[in-house]
């Protein structure tokens, strides 16, 4: 166990949830439904994330798939991700609300949604399942505390501060994506050679 792959860990999965990003839609919803519970949302995202931590190969093993296939995929999706994040591109369906805005939109798919799952089994083929785990939990205490603090967030950030800070972690997570890119294309053409 490394602290600084957990650090990388931690850093990677902040930068694909981007709860910072998020935080305009956080107070959209809190306007729209009311009270959102920070506590019962994270820890739902946070059971989410760690089910598909620890289930997520068993899954791949009844398709028949690689965890290296799905980490270049995976990769793919951070690069998405990191270019959007960058070029400020909003998703079309982040504007999509439910009754109850704690579980559905903001603990799935906002916190563990696809990006997020398919980064964690990504991350799979380069951590520990220890180092992902603590990862994982690392970002759980901070969605959680964004998620308290979103309206004192937004207020002390401002817009321009909160888009600075994302378009800094979209090149963060393209220089990532990048990485693990290479890494698992090699993998994988070391493998059928």
């Amino acid at each position: 166990m490394s602290f600084i792959n957990i650090f990388t860990v931690t850093l990677t999965l902040f930068a694909v949830i981007d709860m910072l990003g998020n935080i305009p839609l956080i107070i959209k919803l809190r306007k729209e439904h009311g009270h959102i519970q920070s506590f019962k949302g994270s820890l739902i995202a946070t059971l989410i994330m760690l089910s598909f931590l620890f289930g997520g190969e068993y899954l791949f093993n009844l398709l028949h798939l690689e965890i290296s296939y799905f980490a270049i995929a995976g990769s793919f999706l951070l690069l998405v991700f990191g270019f959007r994040m960058v070029l400020g591109i909003e998703d079309s369906s982040s504007g999509k609300t439910a009754m109850n805005a704690t579980v559905f939109p903001i603990a799935f798919p906002l916190i563990a949604g696809p990006g997020t799952l398919s980064t964690i089994i990504s991350l799979r083929s380069d951590f520990s399942m220890i180092e992902i785990s603590l990862g994982i939990l690392i970002n759980a205490i901070f969605i959680f505390i964004v998620l308290k603090s979103s309206n004192w967030i937004q207020n002390k950030m401002g817009e321009a501060g909160i888009t600075i800070m994302e378009r800094v972690f979209g090149l963060i997570l393209i220089a990532i994506g990048m990485k693990m890119l290479i890494t698992n294309l090699v993998t994988s053409i070391n493998s059928l050679i």
